[in-house]
């Protein structure tokens, strides 16, 4: 049920099994150099798995291996997934882009923007315009994470108990009323700043369906995509495939570490990275949008909001490195727009990593990632578990071997 296939030959699709054996050769070196407990990559072009590769092991320490089903956390790619879930509601007729948060979740009708100080001396004054649904799906709400460490506002989510995304021991509900009682970064649509926004999309989620975001997800998304093991939670079917979750050491190997609480339905279910799925999941969700909307015959999304998705909307057409809040003003950002829940290439020449204009990817904390290139009708999945202590070059070095590997 959860595994990935292999469904052509490299040269059938396009890709140099060289230069594949030498993206193999590389990851494969970071296992065995013990930068990473194991890995899988799968690289589809025109809808058919044309690599896949596992290697290393899901759980080192009871020796187990990567296979084609493994489960992992997926963290942030759950954010892609929130998105699509949204827009579903949108083309439904439930509500607009330019509606007001505060519409459906009254806690953020007067928002109020930092203008200086910080703690108990805090100064704020009211947004002069409302915090949109837009600008929860393109980051630009003026919320933020408490582990930036750079600006006083985060100082203000860590105070709160909130310094990755939640509360403990607290709901989704609960946790965006808290969000909502702090004050924003900036003045909404003015910057963009990756953030808890998700969150507060999955709690909309939720207020206009009248669904809880997990069985929304399961009867909207998950089922009809056939994502056969995707949710927020594990069974105890599907627990022995579940990936060990592993952590950078300061000696620059890894160790494990605890991860979200999978074994059980959690008590927050959160829209910005609670997800758990195999790679047969995902890529099945990256053949929807690359399908634009449809996957075996079966449509979450018409053609043009898929389009809508996958488009900078960043104002003035201005990647996330100039239109980014100080923090996110780093040269990866460069040729970098953002969509809604994704970020999109605008300008190939300076993107860190060689990329065609239009795609269109995200990653997870957990160094898990994806992107679509519709130019080249490409898929590309990597998936391990290894929370790094700082920048990784993972997703770079990805880039650059697949884009090696492409041969027409």
């Amino acid at each position: 049920m959860g595994h990935l296939r292999q469904e052509a030959e490299p040269s059938e699709a396009g890709l140099d099994p060289k230069g594949l054996a030498r993206l193999d050769e590389h990851f494969a070196h970071l296992v065995d150099d013990g930068r990473l407990p194991g890995c899988l990559v799968a690289v589809a072009r025109h809808g058919r798995v044309a690599h896949l590769t596992t290697y290393g092991e899901r759980d080192r320490e009871a020796r187990l291996p990567v296979e084609s089903d493994t489960l992992w956390r997926m963290y942030s790619m759950t954010k892609p997934v929130t998105s699509v879930a949204a827009l579903i509601l949108l083309e439904e007729g439930h509500f607009r882009l330019a509606d007001p948060v505060a519409r459906f979740l009254p806690a953020f009708a007067d928002p109020r923007v930092h203008v200086g100080g910080s703690g108990r001396d805090t100064r704020t004054r009211p947004a002069s315009q409302p915090l949109l649904i837009q600008h929860l799906l393109t980051h630009t709400a003026g919320l933020t994470f408490g582990f930036y460490h750079s600006h006083p506002v985060d100082a203000l989510y860590r105070d709160a108990g909130i310094e990755s995304s939640v509360r403990e021991g607290t709901n989704l509900a609960e946790t965006c009323d808290l969000y909502a009682s702090l004050p924003l970064q900036f003045e909404p649509g003015t910057e963009w700043n990756y953030s808890v926004a998700h969150n507060v999309l999955g709690r909309l989620i939720e207020v206009v369906s009248g669904q809880d975001l997990d069985v929304f997800l399961a009867e909207r998304v998950f089922r009809p995509l056939g994502m056969d093991d995707a949710g927020f939670c594990v069974t105890d079917e599907q627990a022995g495939r579940l990936a060990e979750l592993y952590g950078e050491t300061e000696e620059g190997g890894i160790a494990p570490i605890a991860g979200l609480p999978l074994h059980g339905r959690p008590r927050l279910l959160s829209g910005s990275g609670g997800l758990v799925a195999s790679a047969r999941d995902y890529h099945r969700f990256m053949e929807m949008l690359r399908r634009r909307g449809e996957l075996d015959g079966t449509r979450l999304l018409s053609p043009a909001t898929v389009d809508l998705m996958t488009s900078n909307h960043l104002p003035g057409g201005a990647d996330i490195r100039t239109f980014g809040s100080p923090v996110q003003r780093v040269p990866g950002k460069a040729g970098l727009g953002f969509g809604l829940g994704v970020s999109v290439v605008i300008d190939p020449d300076i993107t860190q990593s060689p990329s065609s204009e239009g795609t269109f990817s995200w990653s997870g904390v957990a160094t898990t990632t994806f992107w679509v290139d519709p130019r080249r009708d490409l898929t590309v999945q990597f998936l391990t578990q290894v929370r790094p202590t700082g920048s990784h070059t993972v997703v770079p070095e990805l880039r650059r071997l697949v884009a090696e590997a492409i041969v027409e």
